[in-house]
């Protein structure tokens, strides 16, 4: 089998809106801290000095969003009360979900704003067929060309309300996107919202998971890599936070040659 690599890198060196705070602790760090510690709390004395080129491990201390990154959204990230019930956390969602075959949909041809239904309905085509139930479904939009640059945040293509509700029609619980957002960029919805006095243009792919439960995996990369539109399986297991309303997940694909 062949893995892809369909995740982004958590790099505090790269631009983002919440930026990402990296503390490294170097192995010879890691002695003087140990040996400190083991003083402090236990009586023991020990000179770092004895460990083989006086180091014993690193230690990295990060600080970011659950958002950072290739991640999944829980049905919690939308809102705290559904149609359907209480929205479930990331650590409640069942694992079944993200160990699915995969459907790539390409939308690289759009442009900034919400993708309808109809333009949806154009991408299963092309794509050959439509997606079964627990399908996988990866939005291909290029959008992941502008990784680490302010303009990943504000220029991509997002689903509207419609197109939304056509995926979860036929049995699919998780959508991906290789953009920031399953949604248009935030400025783009406000402003649509203030030219039309329309809610249902705020945030629509997202509080379509007020009505129904699935969620959503952001910040994907290297979509282009897949061999099609079909034929691998996609692994995207969130990481187990209690209470969280996302998780990070190291995102790949399979395909079996």
């Amino acid at each position: 089998m062949r893995i892809i690599d369909l995740s982004t890198t958590v790099d505090a060196g790269r631009w983002e809106v919440d930026p990402v705070e990296h503390e490294i602790l170097t192995p010879a760090e890691g002695g003087r801290h140990m040996a400190e510690g083991m003083r402090r709390h236990h009586g023991i004395d020990f000179d770092p000095a004895d460990l083989p080129d006086g180091e014993l491990l690193s230690l990295d201390t990060l600080r970011l969003t659950t958002h950072t990154g290739t991640h999944v959204d829980a049905p919690s990230h939308y809102g705290s009360r559904a149609r359907y019930g209480t929205p479930r956390h990331i650590d409640q969602m069942p694992l079944d979900w993200f160990l699915r075959p995969g459907l790539k949909l390409d939308l690289t041809d759009e442009p900034v704003g919400a993708i309808g239904a109809d333009r949806i309905r154009r991408a299963l085509d092309e794509a050959g067929r439509d997606p079964r139930p627990y399908d996988i479904v990866l939005l291909h939009t290029g959008a992941d060309r502008r990784a680490g640059k302010p303009e990943y945040f504000t220029e991509f293509a997002g689903l509207d309300a419609a197109a939304t509700h056509l995926l979860l029609d036929f049995g699919v619980r998780v959508i991906g996107t290789d953009a920031f957002s399953l949604d248009a960029p935030f400025g783009h919805m406000i402003k649509e919202y203030q030219r039309t006095g329309d809610r249902g243009v705020l945030w629509p792919a997202h509080f379509v998971g007020r009505e129904r439960e699935y969620c959503q995996i952001e910040r994907l990369d290297n979509l282009g890599a897949l061999p099609g539109p079909d034929g691998f399986l996609v692994s995207c297991f969130p990481f187990k936070i209690a209470g969280a309303g996302a998780g990070w997940t190291r995102a790949v694909a399979v395909v079996e040659e």
